[in-house]
């Protein structure tokens, strides 16, 4: 009986620090950016849909994915997990590293090939609502090591919602200047 109760207040003791730990992952964040969001975009040149999505799984620590089509039985879609930490109380440093499949009958010769990519990207606040930022990556894909990049302006219009633009460089589609919209959750 002693050993029940002891048992049983031991497992009650633990069941609360899990939750009380949990509860303050939650709360407390070791960025100035938030990592949870959902997005959507439109691509100009060649015109492409692409949706993404990215969520913090430790307060440095997020998991992202996207995909992007121009709908002619082609896609992109990248699936990633990465650090973000402060540069100072304006700025973010972040990498990632993840996998790419992409699916282009004009690129490659089989319909789909597998790769890995790798990146580091910087994010800085210009002021309250105004965020700028670039990245720079590495993508080995079917025998082919390219080099691409992005930067980008996003205006937060509220706390939950920002509309943005890209510009990504020697990236699957080529060239590429992107409308996007984020909405936080």
């Amino acid at each position: 009986m002693r050993k029940t109760k002891i048992a049983g207040i031991f497992l009650a003791a633990a069941s609360s620090a899990a939750f009380s730990a949990a509860a303050s992952a939650q709360d407390f964040s070791m960025s100035n950016f938030s990592y949870d969001y959902f997005e959507a975009r439109v691509g100009v040149s060649p015109v492409t849909y692409g949706a993404g999505f990215s969520t913090s799984i430790h307060p440095n620590a997020h998991i992202r994915a996207e995909i992007d089509s121009e709908f002619e039985s082609d896609y992109d879609a990248t699936a990633a997990i990465g650090f973000h930490a402060p540069v100072n109380n304006w700025a973010d440093i972040y990498g990632e590293v993840g996998l790419r499949t992409v699916r282009n009958p004009g690129l490659y010769n089989h319909d789909t090939e597998f790769g890995v990519e790798v990146n580091i990207g910087v994010r800085q606040w210009l002021g309250p609502q105004l965020e700028v930022g670039g990245e720079i990556g590495h993508l080995s894909i079917h025998e082919d090591d390219d080099v691409f990049g992005s930067v980008y302006a996003r205006f937060h219009a509220t706390e939950l919602f920002a509309i943005g633009s890209q510009i990504r460089f020697n990236e699957i589609y080529g060239d590429q200047f992107m409308f996007t919209t984020r909405f936080k959750y």
